[in-house]
């Protein structure tokens, strides 16, 4: 038995560093957050809501991205808008307080809904790209590297 003796202070800090969890219907068709980068493996008490809201969200744009052909591009529906429905196709956490689902929607777009528990709701959805001639656009990629300075 190989296990670490840790402190009360390591525990603790344990308990409130982000972990990341989702199950698919079909792990092949849609991948979900396999890993937080170092840079967001800080405390809880350390930032506000609004800031882990808005690095977790960044993942979850950057990773939904990379699951787009070259034809598409990232855009959010919000609650309470035209949104439509979602087939949830897979379900995760991130904790401390968000909630994903993944799935597609009437017409059979690609969609995933991150939602913090207290009502938080955006919808990541595939569009066509808006010039045929330009390379789609990933702001994913870029609000993910962002995180990590």
């Amino acid at each position: 038995m190989d296990e670490k003796i840790q402190t009360s202070a390591e525990l603790a800090e344990a308990a409130v560093l982000p972990y990341v969890h989702e199950v698919h219907d079909d792990p092949e068709a849609c991948a979900g957050l396999s890993k937080v980068p170092e840079a967001l493996n800080k405390p809880v008490e350390a930032k506000s809501p609004a800031r882990w809201a808005y690095e977790r969200l960044a993942l979850y744009i950057r990773n939904f991205e990379e699951q787009l052909d070259s034809e598409h591009e990232v855009a959010m529906g919000f609650a309470g808008g035209d949104a439509g429905v979602l087939r949830i196709e897979g379900m995760g956490y991130f904790d401390p307080d968000i909630v994903t689902y993944y799935g597609s929607d009437g017409t059979g777009a690609k969609t995933q809904l991150v939602q913090h528990v207290s009502q938080l709701n955006v919808m990541l959805r595939a569009l066509p790209k808006t010039s045929a001639k330009a390379p789609a656009k990933r702001i994913g990629f870029r609000l993910a590297s962002d995180l990590e300075t």
